[in-house]
């Protein structure tokens, strides 16, 4: 089901209403710490302005809750982003009412305007239809760019497409669609997922999914210990999820009978208390002792993952699979973060830690395709398709 792309439309003289993703994080000074969400989406901006259209774009910041916080207001965003198109960014203290209206209906060709955060309203996230009929009044044309956000149907991101005759992907949720797309639909094979993250429940959709795709699923992070205790081990103070030990049993006799090896770790780096300056010592995959939690994947593992990696032509990795913000239980997620460098695949990673892990290592370059979405990416490989996705325009 192909969708309208921005190449598509005629944005010259038109008023661009467009949904990016710029939840980007601030530190306590308000300053912005990583922009790299402001990046991606800048090939779509630098399309529309560079063609004579005028870029409206809406986003969120932070979960606000439906009210006004200061602290999460977009002006740096709007600074920061006319540091990198080189062009004055106007910008709004709301995202409707007149002023709004005002500033838009004002617009040049090229120019750009970005609305205040979406989420100071709470009908943006209940997609309350006359929110959405306020916001679609501001452009002639609606581009969704926000993969981050796709797999929620909000006001902004599904409502206001049925106040257009033209809805369209940009260049960054072209690029998010393709690769996870290609990935599930028709993979080079042997295809690989990598999971980690620490609960079960957030994956168990995406779990069943896979299974009906991958030629191997590696199991690790804290979700790892459910299946260890499903096989009837111990995981001492390892977290746990006890009411889905059932569970993490059926998956591993799913995979059994589907023919998809499963691989769990075979040793753990465990330490006596969440701490980095803990007490630390590996242990085999017979059991994790009493007052002790498990950390890391051990060696191991590491090399058991690895040999799969290896092999793999398509690897999806979506988790760390240690407690990688500490540098004594880094190893194991840094390893994987290199072998799956090093291959010859194409390397697709979901959003979210796993990210940050790669970034960290120094390996983004190396990664054929890093998601801009966690959450989105997860849903889209459980269920092919996304809310905000759908609702654009078909070809």
């Amino acid at each position: 089901m192909a969708k309208l792309f921005v190449e598509d439309l005629d944005v010259k003289g038109k008023n661009v209403l467009m949904r990016v993703d710029f939840n980007v994080p601030l530190d306590d000074n308000l300053n912005i710490a990583d922009d790299t969400r402001i990046t991606a989406a800048l090939p779509t901006i630098k399309y529309v302005i560079e063609n004579g259209g005028r870029a409206i774009l809406m986003s969120h910041l932070g979960r606000p809750k439906g009210e006004v916080k200061e602290n999460l207001r977009l002006k740096p965003v709007a600074d920061r982003l006319a540091k990198l198109i080189g062009k004055e960014v106007k910008y709004t203290k709301d995202c409707i009412g007149n002023e709004v209206e005002q500033v838009a209906g004002s617009l040049s060709d090229g120019q750009v305007l970005l609305l205040e955060n979406l989420r100071f309203h709470k009908e943006e996230e209940k997609n309350d239809p006359e929110f959405a009929r306020k916001l679609a009044g501001l452009g002639r044309l609606y581009i969704n760019d926000a993969f981050g956000t796709a797999h929620r149907a909000h006001a902004s991101t599904v409502g206001v497409t049925a106040y257009f005759d033209q809805c369209a992907s940009g260049y960054l949720m072209e690029k998010e669609i393709k690769f996870l797309g290609d990935a599930l639909k028709n993979p080079q094979k042997p295809f690989i997922a990598i999971l980690g993250g620490a609960k079960v429940s957030s994956k168990l959709g995406v779990i069943r999914s896979l299974l009906d795709k991958v030629d191997s699923l590696l199991i690790g992070g804290g979700m790892s210990y459910t299946f260890l205790k499903a096989l009837g081990k111990e995981v001492g103070n390892s977290l746990l999820e006890g009411d889905l030990v059932e569970t993490a049993l059926s998956l591993i006799n799913e995979a059994g009978i589907k023919g998809v090896r499963m691989v769990t770790p075979e040793d753990y780096v465990v330490a006596d208390k969440f701490d980095n300056e803990a007490r630390i010592k590996t242990v085999d995959f017979d059991g994790i002792p009493k007052d002790w939690m498990g950390m890391d994947i051990g060696p191991k593992t590491i090399q058991a993952f690895k040999e799969v990696i290896n092999g793999a032509k398509t690897i999806l990795w979506n988790g760390p699979v240690g407690v990688f913000e500490m540098s004594n239980f880094a190893t194991g997620t840094n390893e994987i973060a290199r072998a799956v460098a090093e291959v010859d695949a194409v390397s697709i990673i979901g959003g979210g830690d796993s990210v940050s892990a790669v970034k960290k290592a120094g390996l983004a370059d190396r990664i054929t395709h890093i998601s801009t979405g966690g959450g989105a990416s997860l849903e889209y490989i459980e269920k092919g398709s996304l809310p905000g996705v759908e609702a654009l325009t078909e070809k």
